[in-house]
């Protein structure tokens, strides 16, 4: 096999490796620079070319303003490091991304055929020579056999004193200190205005105002109707529960922890102060009427028509391939298809920093969280996003699909997305 077919099969390999293993903008970066450099091995790659021909940014793409290209070759650079410190560890043709360039290079490590080569061939001194083996008696060799097997005994006896102690030392300071992985860089760049403070993030979930009986059956508060009635607002729905499950295991990872409390408990003063996470749509999370909210992506009861009443997310300013709005699968119907809007933006104090994550019902919720709780599908989302100065995501909203299969989020797909 020629050195091309090598470096082109190694790429492969990459692509189809469990480190890039999802990450399909990653993969198709990884390709182009790779076909590049062995089709045009002496032309080093632009910015520009990488934002139009790879990522299909517009022709007036600015890479002075725009830094998604260095944040994506970055995010390349750090999975091919992890790569060869991991599964990739005995491959033998390195590929990496030099700092501050976007060629891809090629590199044969050196095997260990090639050491002990090395090692044989150089000079070495002469063996010393040998003498007759002595002949041990009968008696003699059953001493030293005996002898043997008595210092193996002690041996693994001592392993395992020290193997028991290692371990119980390891899990002591696991216990005390939370050690865990560091969190994939992914995960990093979106949640970093969330980690860097020194405060923990509200998180803030629904809880609708109800009006009945759990016994006698239960509707949602109608101001119109029911007022004077006695109002139930300490319920939230399934998706919320698991949500604020799945977040915590991402904030676990930072060795972070979250508060969380009801949206009807909450206040502008805390709203002002904190960083905040919403779970839930303004129609059950309240204090989301009460604050800045989303632009692009915005909640409708439709107001006519057959889904008459049925909250409905209105695209803006859509673009010739996305819906003017989108809703969940009628209430009559079994639901196996809702949508959500996950939104990030500056808090009322700009120091601090707001995340939206919201559906039309609560298992939209829950699929928008667990879409930026998985390297797969958050790196889909950071493909379309860009980067400031300080190295976090600018802010943003986006549309997302939630596919439903028995009450449980099954699949999402990002639909579209404004920065």
């Amino acid at each position: 096999m020629s050195e091309r077919d090598q470096f082109t099969k190694q790429i492969e390999t990459l692509v189809g490796s469990g480190t890039l293993h999802g990450s399909e903008s990653l993969c198709k970066l990884l390709r182009y620079l790779g076909h590049h450099a062995l089709q045009e091995p002496g032309v080093r790659v632009k910015e520009y070319q990488i934002a139009t021909e790879v990522f299909g940014r517009r022709p007036d793409f600015d890479p002075q303003s725009d830094s998604m290209i260095r944040v994506q070759v970055g995010r390349l650079r750090a999975k091919l490091s992890e790569y060869y410190s991991g599964e990739g560890i005995n491959d033998a043709i390195i590929v990496e991304v030099p700092k501050g360039t976007y060629h891809l290079q090629f590199h044969q490590r050196a095997s260990a055929e090639t050491k002990e080569a090395s090692l044989s061939a150089s000079p070495t001194a002469p063996l010393p020579a040998t003498h007759p083996t002595e002949v041990v008696s009968h008696h003699d060799a059953r001493f030293w056999r005996n002898a043997a097997i008595t210092l193996a005994i002690i041996l693994l006896a001592g392993l395992a004193l020290l193997a028991s102690f290692l371990t119980s030392r390891r899990l002591t300071s696991t216990v005390l200190a939370g050690v865990s992985e560091t969190p994939p860089i992914e995960f990093q760049e979106l949640w970093k205005p969330f980690v860097r403070s020194p405060e923990e993030p509200w998180l803030i979930f629904s809880n609708a105002a109800f009006v009945g009986r759990p016994e006698t059956g239960m509707r949602y508060y109608d101001s119109t109707r029911d007022a004077g009635g006695e109002i139930w607002d300490h319920y939230t729905g399934v998706g919320e529960v698991l949500a604020v499950h799945e977040l915590d295991q991402v904030f676990s990872g930072f060795q972070r922890r979250i508060r969380v409390k009801r949206g009807s408990l909450f206040s502008l003063d805390d709203v002002r102060n904190n960083d905040l996470i919403f779970l839930g749509s303004p129609s059950e999370n309240l204090t989301l009427t009460e604050i800045p909210s989303t632009h692009e992506f915005v909640f409708r009861r439709v107001s006519d028509g057959p889904r008459k009443g049925d909250l409905s997310i209105l695209n803006v300013h859509p673009r010739a391939d996305e819906p003017k709005s989108v809703l969940a699968s009628p209430s009559n119907e079994v639901l196996t298809e809702d949508y959500a809007v996950i939104a990030l933006m500056p808090g009322i104090d700009p120091s601090h920093s707001v995340i939206i994550f919201a559906g039309t019902t609560t298992f939209g919720t829950q699929g928008a969280v667990e879409y930026v709780c998985h390297r797969r599908s958050i790196d889909k989302l950071l493909s379309h996003l860009s980067i400031n100065k300080n190295g976090e995501v600018n802010p943003f909203e986006a549309l997302v699909r939630v596919k439903v299969t028995h009450g449980v989020p099954v699949e999402e797909e990002l639909v579209a997305v404004r920065q």
